[in-house]
């Protein structure tokens, strides 16, 4: 930035947050500056898959949903964190994701009922998956502001926030002031930032060097410093969503192919294997060493191809020999040589593949309720066994805290004057179990149009 230029609105980064409040800002009459650390606009929000978490829309009905409401899904949402989250936020969220929803539909963003679906452990269709996934969200937000009052600097990094007896009054960037009336911070996570990570989000840093992130590249926690600045607090740490993975490449698998046994270091199964990725993960935080095994036989191996549903593209029968090739798949002839190398005790897992196999034999899984579908026994070597970590830092669920008008809370629990938050940069949303597919995005889309809106009041 060459020039100090005086703006309604300054927005600090631009993925669905930030451009969800510039657009807000922009329509409440503010002349809105965005500035993107990055050299396009997007950020995490255009890498992810494009699912918007919401109850009682109209791509639900169009669907043959009818009675899904805001109250069932903050029910649900609730419940399955035990209570341990901030419930205005959480209804807040809930009550204005089909509003947010209609509004990026309105815009031309692609919603179609193919791609409805059960995001979460529920069985209710909530998940909305964007045809052209995050991309197409952000490039609808996109051409909403492309004929708004709204002027982007990208390639620029905020360094400070201008403070002013008490109140927030713009940015310094470029080593140059920005005065403004108000100002979003939507700067994402903290995914890329090892420091940050280490300190607030130790689980992402317990596997050492396996741990990989998802996002983008500049999202390094700048809000939380901003934030510190004026003393705004932040949300309980250890929060966010890391996927499961058996270290083969560093390419993003969400699921696992579910006809899978897998078990722990005391070689017992533990989970019905198609369990939600997030469930998944959060189980395997119980487990003895964090991690389990996932054994299969050769017969298993031959039959396995990547589906459109559940996609594994790692998992097929050709791929799974080449990573026994490269060491990140073990094989041995036989299951007691199998424990042997992956360290379980053999005469038990012998117990669990017999008792296993029973129940494939019978064709019900008893023990923990797996669809009969993906039952396939564990009983003709070679015999395989993947090393299952949750290693994949999908986002950083520790942030700002902030109230139900998107308002920065500092030291005091009262509002910092002039400063608001939006999207993955602020907590209190998340806990250890990740809600739903699409509970990220409609986090940042909902809470950036209350930030946009509100901040735009303040010109």
């Amino acid at each position: 930035m060459s020039r100090v230029v005086d703006y309604d609105v300054i927005v600090i980064g631009t993925g669905a947050a930030g451009l969800s409040a510039a657009a807000l800002a922009a329509e409440g009459g503010a002349n809105v500056l965005m500035v993107e650390a990055a050299d396009r606009t997007g950020g995490s929000s255009a890498l992810s898959g494009g699912v918007f978490y919401a109850a009682g829309t109209s791509l639900q009905r169009e669907a043959g949903i009818a009675g899904d409401t805001a109250q069932a899904m903050f029910h649900y949402y609730m419940t399955l964190n035990q209570y341990k989250l901030e419930p205005a936020l959480v209804r807040t969220f809930c009550e204005r994701a089909a509003e947010a929803f209609e509004w990026l539909r309105g815009m031309g963003v692609g919603f179609t009922v193919e791609n409805l679906y059960a995001s979460g452990v529920d069985k209710v269709r909530r998940g909305h998956r964007a045809t052209d996934g995050g991309a197409g969200i952000v490039a609808g937000l996109e051409g909403f502001l492309s004929d708004k009052n709204v002027d982007t600097v990208l390639g620029t990094r905020v360094e400070r926030l201008l403070v002013e007896e008490g109140r927030v009054h713009g940015i310094v960037a470029d080593g140059e002031p920005v005065r403004s009336a108000a100002t979003v911070i939507a700067t994402g996570g903290f995914g890329a930032n090892p420091e940050l990570l280490a300190r607030l989000y130790p689980d992402a840093a317990r596997h050492g060097d396996l741990h990989w992130y998802i996002g983008a590249p500049t999202c390094r926690g700048d809000g939380l410093g901003l934030a510190a600045q004026v003393e705004g607090q932040l949300s309980q740490i250890n929060r966010g969503l890391l996927l499961i993975t058996p270290g083969f490449v560093k390419d993003l698998e969400s699921y696992l192919p579910g006809w899978l046994m897998m078990v722990n270091r005391a070689g017992r199964r533990f989970i019905d294997e198609t369990i939600e990725y997030s469930v998944l993960a959060a189980v395997l935080d119980e487990q003895p060493g964090h991690d389990c095994f996932a054994i299969f036989d050769e017969a298993s191996r031959l039959a396995s191809r990547t589906t459109k549903y559940r996609p594994a593209p790692n998992w097929t029968a050709d791929r799974l020999l080449d990573h026994v090739e490269a060491g990140t798949l073990v094989s041995a002839p036989t299951l007691d040589e199998l424990a042997g190398k992956i360290g379980v005790p053999a005469a038990r897992l012998a117990t669990t593949a017999e008792r296993y196999n029973a129940l494939v034999q019978a064709g019900e899984d008893r023990d923990y309720f797996k669809p009969s579908a993906m039952l396939r026994p564990v009983s003709q070597g070679p015999f395989y066994a993947a090393h299952i970590r949750p290693a994949v830092i999908c986002w950083t669920g520790t942030g700002i805290r902030i109230d139900t008008e998107a308002r920065v809370l500092g030291a005091d629990d009262r509002p910092v004057p002039g400063l608001y938050a939006a999207g993955e940069t602020t907590g209190g949303m998340f806990g250890q179990c990740y809600a739903a597919g699409g509970a990220s995005i409609g986090n940042a889309v909902v809470f950036g149009r209350i930030a946009g809106a509100n901040a735009a009041k303040e010109r």
